[in-house]
């Protein structure tokens, strides 16, 4: 089968298509021929050698953690899903992703694509989808009629933040450049502040949950507009000075996503109702050139919403 894979660290040019075996599953693992997979900043940080530490795996590496396809083999102990079964899952963190034709995942990962969403819809979801998932409530513990304050509403996972946020009943804020408020507001944010011209920590006070995902003096900011004693950040991007949270009295966590299925099945569930949709701002053919131009569009950091792969039906 056909992959895009790197064979050394280092810039877009080390992406490389090349010829791979296929996967074979394990007794709980499922076959997906891919339909679409979707950039997210994680493969071109591994592709840099940033992750070398966290994941010091062989080359070849093929990048890649969403799959959106239909199941082409079971391994001989899955019950709960069939050949033919149109799926999407961000499998385990391994050297083996979805930069390729057919990729294996854990039967217990996988979640059913509903009929009126397309494969580039759900490839666009999975790691984006659960990390706002998670960040939102498994670690902010959000809840209805409580202020969030979303950062980079307009990216991948912002853009699933804002819908997840609003749909629990919270009031939503978040910062972006002017020209994707309309969007953001269409998406449900009750407030979007134009980072190019205000300054969060002087119009809000008191919120009860910051997702942050910007680090650096937004990181530490933040601290600054948080409800005392009960006020909650959760971060995607970095660790915090320990004494931060201590002063403001609130409390921090720096988070890694787990791959749950049953967590991406309750998604397709909002997804079904018409309660959450992927914002596709990019969509390139999975080649080594498409890979490639996906790389460079999603370093800008200016992408809108998620960047997605196509394979060719």
């Amino acid at each position: 089968m056909k992959a895009v894979v790197i064979e050394n660290y280092g810039g877009k040019d080390q992406l490389k298509e090349m010829e791979v075996p296929m996967p074979k599953p394990t007794a709980h693992q499922v076959i997906v021929k891919e339909m679409a997979t979707s950039i997210n900043p994680i493969d071109w940080k591994l592709r840099e050698g940033y992750l070398q530490q966290m994941m010091d795996w062989e080359f070849p590496i093929i990048l890649g953690w969403d799959v959106a396809g239909v199941i082409s083999e079971v391994g001989s102990d899955v019950t709960d899903w069939k050949v033919g079964d149109k799926v999407f899952a961000r499998p385990e963190t391994t050297r083996f992703g979805t930069y390729a034709e057919y990729t294996a995942v854990d039967d217990h990962l996988v979640a059913k694509i509903p009929e009126n969403v397309t494969f580039e819809e759900a490839g666009a979801v999975p790691l984006a989808g659960l990390t706002a998932w998670q960040a939102l409530f498994d670690y902010g513990d959000l809840k209805a009629g409580e202020t969030v304050l979303i950062h980079a509403g307009a990216g991948g996972v912002g853009t699933y933040a804002i819908q997840l946020a609003k749909n629990k009943g919270a009031k939503v804020i978040t910062t972006a450049s002017e020209k994707n408020k309309a969007l953001l507001l269409s998406l449900g944010a009750d407030q979007v502040i134009d980072y190019h011209t205000e300054n969060f920590v002087d119009l809000l006070k008191d919120v009860d949950v910051v997702f942050d995902t910007m680090g650096g003096d937004i990181q530490k900011n933040s601290f600054k507009v948080l409800k005392p004693h009960t006020g909650r950040m959760v971060s995607i991007v970095g660790e915090t000075d320990p004494a931060l949270s201590k002063e403001h009295d609130v409390a921090f966590h720096n988070i890694w996503l787990k791959p749950d299925g049953k967590q991406l099945a309750q998604i397709a569930d909002l997804m079904e109702a018409g309660k959450v949709k992927s914002v596709i701002g990019a969509t390139f053919l999975f080649s080594q050139q498409g890979i490639y131009d996906a790389h460079a569009l999603s370093e800008t950091h200016h992408a809108v919403g998620k960047i997605v792969i196509k394979f060719e039906q």
